[in-house]
């Protein structure tokens, strides 16, 4: 079991994540049987217990960044439209101090507040995608995670009754 704990860590390759669950577990694991007067429950329960810790830490790490994405995904189209509102207020405003009232004198000014709209949208529709997708393969780590610790529980639990 220390070799395989030896190999797992010195390896770069390996899924970091698994690897913190795994090395934050078996040293958990170790330094329990060393102690050697905990009983068995006590020992995988503390076992468990960091390797939860562990993936709670990476998980947090992990989600940080999402919510400027969800911020930017969110609030983006809100500054298109007041952007929008405040050009189509001006272009009526400039549309009121003129003698004859046409399309033709609105029609540049209404325009150009539309494209606060579009930009908006622009930043709004990638955030969203790109928040959406990251939060699905956090959410998949978390999964794989989760059964790697239960199987590493396992494992540790038949280890230790020998």
């Amino acid at each position: 079991m220390n070799d395989l704990y030896r190999e797992v860590t010195q390896e770069t390759e390996n899924d970091a994540s698994l690897v913190r669950v795994f090395s934050a577990g078996f040293q958990e694991f170790s330094k329990l049987k060393e102690v050697g007067n905990q009983n068995q429950d006590a020992v995988m329960d503390g076992t468990q217990r960091a390797m939860q810790i562990a993936e709670s830490d990476m998980i947090d790490q992990l989600e940080q960044p999402l919510t400027l994405l969800s911020t930017i995904g969110s609030m983006s189209p809100y500054v298109g439209l007041f952007g929008t509102v405040w050009g189509i207020m001006t272009a009526f405003q400039a549309l009121g101090t003129m003698q004859q009232a046409s399309i033709a004198a609105v029609a540049p000014g209404i325009s150009e507040a539309l494209i606060t709209t579009a930009l908006g949208l622009f930043a709004a529709i990638p955030a969203s995608i790109a928040y959406n997708r990251f939060t699905q393969q956090v959410t998949r780590l978390q999964n794989r995670t989760d059964m790697f610790s239960a199987e590493l529980t396992n494992i540790l639990q038949r280890a230790s009754g020998k």
